[in-house]
C-alpha cells in the first residue's frame, strides 16, 4: 500500500479524536516499556476511499477498533510487532471473535479488527496482546451508536 494512504488513516482518526463528540478520546495502557493504544469508533467516520483501500467495511452498523503497541524503551517510542487476539462480549453475553490485520507504515505499525454492532450497543473488549517475549492483558468497554452516513 502506498504510504500516503496509510498517512491519511493515521491523520483522519486523530482528527476524528478532535472533533467528534461520540467516540472516545484516544487510550492508552501501560505494560512495563510497552504502550497500548487504541480506539473503537464507528466506520463511518472514515471516508469511502480510506475504507476501501484498507478493505474495511463502512456501514453505521460496523465499528473499528484500532490498536498501535510502541515500545517506550527506544528512541522516538516506534511502534512493534505483536500478535493480537481477543472478544467483543455484548451485555446479553453474545461474543464476538476479533480478527485482527496488521498495517504497516514505516515504524507505525497499526492492528484493525472490526465488529458489527447495534444503536447504542456495549462492547467489553477483551485483547491479548503478546509483543517481545510478553503476554498482557486489555480490557476497555465500548458503547457504538448508529451515525448516518
Amino acid at each position: 500500500m502506498p504510504t500516503l494512504k496509510l498517512s491519511i488513516l493515521g491523520l483522519m482518526i486523530s482528527l476524528m479524536l478532535l472533533i467528534s463528540p461520540m467516540t472516545q478520546a484516544e487510550q492508552k495502557q501501560t505494560f512495563a516499556n510497552l504502550d497500548v493504544h487504541y480506539i473503537a469508533l464507528n466506520s463511518t467516520f472514515l471516508t469511502p476511499k480510506i475504507a476501501r483501500a484498507y478493505k474495511i467495511k463502512r456501514s453505521a452498523y460496523n465499528g473499528l477498533i484500532n490498536i498501535s503497541v510502541l515500545d517506550t524503551n527506544q528512541v522516538g517510542n516506534p511502534g512493534v510487532e505483536a500478535k493480537l487476539t481477543g472478544t467483543a462480549r455484548n451485555l446479553l453475553g453474545n461474543s464476538i471473535t476479533l480478527a485482527f490485520r496488521e498495517v504497516k507504515e514505516g515504524n507505525a505499525i497499526y492492528y484493525l479488527a472490526e465488529v458489527p454492532f447495534r444503536n447504542e450497543e456495549t462492547f467489553t473488549f477483551d485483547i491479548k496482546v503478546e509483543s517481545q517475549g510478553k503476554s498482557n492483558k486489555l480490557k476497555f468497554i465500548q458503547k457504538f451508536y448508529v451515525e448516518d452516513n
